[in-house]
């Protein structure tokens, strides 16, 4: 879990100093980071945890997870979900302004000038160091205003179990903070497959309001997320 980067740090999040991550510091300009003892440094004199895109982190267990999600139900009831989107969806928001920052130091140009797909990937990596699952982004449904996204082994999903419903709120936030920051339009989200619901994989669908609408009331109706995706591909959707 990211707390904040060093040059966006707010006074409720300022250190004392700034810690640097030794590996970083040898090596600047290396790119082949993946291995978690490389993208983390830990240093234990400060008691702090640094990524390689200078960022404080810290490491939360299930039981954080779980008492997260029971205390909003405990203090807002069903409104808990949109409470917990609501908090993905500013995560994500800043996050998108805090990742251009970070590839453009790490790469030498712009987010712009770069592929979408390598620009998700990069986007990625470092939140499935940090144990929130791998991904895969379907974009051949773009063009209609929509795409999907997968996530294999969601921290939410995994930690509550098989419950009967879609649980990873804060995921849809960040994918509709993060997506709408990046390309400066207002995109929402939707997770329409969870693991919790039985399923081998969380599904989302990220999209122009009307799309995510749509999902939302075949949802209700019982429809699945492969009947949602059909009706999407053929160009349904709520007028």
């Amino acid at each position: 879990m990211i707390l904040a980067t060093s040059e966006q740090s707010s006074p409720l999040l300022d250190y004392s100093h700034k810690v640097d991550h030794l590996l970083k510091k040898k090596y600047p300009q290396r790119h082949h980071h993946y291995r978690f003892s490389d993208f983390f440094s830990f240093n234990s004199e400060v008691g702090s945890v640094v990524d390689w895109n200078d960022s404080r982190n810290i490491f939360a267990g299930e039981d954080f997870i779980v008492a997260l999600i029971e205390g909003l139900e405990e203090e807002v009831g069903n409104a808990s979900s949109v409470v917990m989107y609501s908090m993905g969806r500013q995560w994500g928001q800043r996050d998108a302004e805090a990742f251009k920052i970070w590839f453009f130091k790490e790469f030498g140009f712009d987010v712009k000038q770069s592929s979408l797909s390598f620009i998700l990937e990069t986007w990625w990596w470092p939140f499935a160091s940090q144990g929130w699952g791998n991904w895969e982004v379907d974009l051949n449904e773009q063009k209609n205003g929509f795409m999907f996204i997968n996530v294999f082994d969601s921290a939410v999903a995994r930690t509550l179990g098989d419950v009967g419903k879609p649980v990873c709120h804060i995921y849809a936030g960040l994918f509709s903070g993060f997506f709408s920051g990046l390309i400066q339009k207002q995109l929402n989200c939707i997770e329409i497959q969870c693991y919790a619901m039985g399923e081998t994989y969380c599904k989302f669908l990220l999209g122009k309001q009307d799309r995510i609408d749509s999902a939302t009331f075949w949802q209700t109706e019982g429809a699945t997320a492969r009947d949602i995706e059909k009706r999407l591909q053929h160009g349904e959707y709520l007028g």
